[in-house]
């Protein structure tokens, strides 16, 4: 294994590298871009043997993968905002068709007005298509994760896409240590992709895709509900394998950051967890009882994870850094609608930050730990509004 200094989108591309895609299909996009320019320059200098499908839309990029993957072929591609907005109803194709497509989704705001900076807003409105999503924290985790998505997606139990998410610039354009594994190793962590059936140029078939409301097509989504539901098995496996193979440890669905003994955690997502994570440190020093826990994996979403959570401590603060108008924020309501299932569910601040890519910094944190500790919060918060706007 060898350390490299990788960019978030480097990352993204050694382990599409590693993973040995076959098929990649994307159209450019801010801050996505340097994912599929590093790929395509693999592939032009012969450390990739893939093919590369130059197309007009990101629409188009997802149909190609799509077709790709129903041959037989390992697919990837990357998007971000409204790219990965035009992709919404391929998104839907990808999963119905129980294609086990990869892609990268470099979180960015929604326009108008026009913004390239990180929030979740894009992949949040896409939580419902029946793709995996898992939110990365480290560039490191993002090679990791990218790899184990395969072999989740990939597996005869789930068969379905996946997405890997990382944040725009903190994450895509900033450069990490990264320990690379060595090809041999993803070779045995990760065979060959063998579908369970495909599609051929000289094989005869029809395929049908129509469904009358007595058809198949509730049976079918109730088996994408099933498999979705099973996947939570195959990560665990996946992570499993991934960390004898690497010396990586395994992180989980959730992972918790110094929650022993502490009276009150804060929930994250994404590189908000590394502010937070300082935050904590600090705040323990200071003597104060408090702990971090970051969702790693939303769809599926792990409500037993959740409230066991919500069994052990009386109060639990969940940052969103994205808002679903008229709701609040979505990270909170996913949470919520698992911890009211408890007899005695604990109080939950829900607080809405960082949108379009506004400044969240550790002091910030520590203010709203303050106001969990202290009881003093409201169910739900905006934080940092400007003055007079």
């Amino acid at each position: 294994m060898s350390r490299e200094l990788l960019s978030g989108n480097q990352a993204v591309g050694e382990a599409v590298r590693l993973a040995r895609v076959e098929v990649v299909s994307a159209y450019p996009i801010t801050p996505q871009t340097t994912i599929v320019e590093h790929i395509a320059e693999a592939i032009a200098k012969r450390r990739m043997n893939a093919d590369y499908i130059t197309v007009e839309s990101e629409h188009s990029a997802m149909a190609a993968c799509i077709g790709a993957s129903l041959a037989g072929a390992r697919t990837f591609t990357a998007t971000s905002s409204h790219g990965l907005a035009l992709m919404h109803e391929m998104l839907h194709w990808a999963s119905g068709q129980r294609t086990p497509v990869v892609m990268a989704n470099v979180n960015r705001a929604l326009g108008p007005p026009w913004n390239i900076w990180v929030d979740h807003s894009d992949s949040m409105a896409q939580r419902d298509t029946g793709w995996i999503q898992i939110y990365a924290e480290s560039n490191q985790e993002v090679l990791d994760t990218v790899l184990q998505a395969y072999r989740v997606a990939e597996d005869k139990r789930v068969m379905l896409p996946a997405m890997v998410m990382e944040d725009a610039f903190v994450l895509s354009h900033t450069y990490m240590p990264v320990d690379m594994p060595e090809q041999d190793v993803i070779d045995r962590f990760l065979p060959p992709y063998t579908p369970i059936q495909k599609i051929h140029p000289e094989m005869m078939e029809l395929f049908g895709s129509f469904s009358p409301p007595d058809g198949a097509y509730m049976e079918l989504r109730k088996d994408m509900d099933d498999a979705m539901n099973a996947s939570f098995a195959v990560f665990k496996e996946a992570e499993s394998d991934y960390a004898k193979l690497t010396g990586r440890p395994p992180l989980g669905l959730m992972e918790e950051y110094r929650t022993d003994g502490a009276d009150v955690v804060m929930v994250a997502l994404g590189s908000m967890a590394a502010s937070a994570r300082d935050s904590v440190d600090e705040l323990r020093k200071e003597g104060k009882k408090v702990g971090l826990v970051r969702l790693r994996v939303f769809r599926p979403f792990p409500h037993d994870y959740v409230r066991a959570l919500g069994e052990r401590f009386g109060t639990i603060g969940i940052l969103n850094r994205v808002v679903s108008f008229g709701s609040g924020g979505p990270v909170s309501t996913e949470m919520c609608s698992s911890l009211l299932s408890l007899p005695d569910p604990p109080k939950v601040a829900s607080f809405i930050a960082g949108l379009g890519g506004r400044d969240f910094r550790p002091a910030d944190i520590s203010k709203l730990y303050g106001k969990l500790m202290d009881g003093k919060f409201k169910q739900e918060e905006w934080i940092g509004l400007k003055e007079g706007t």
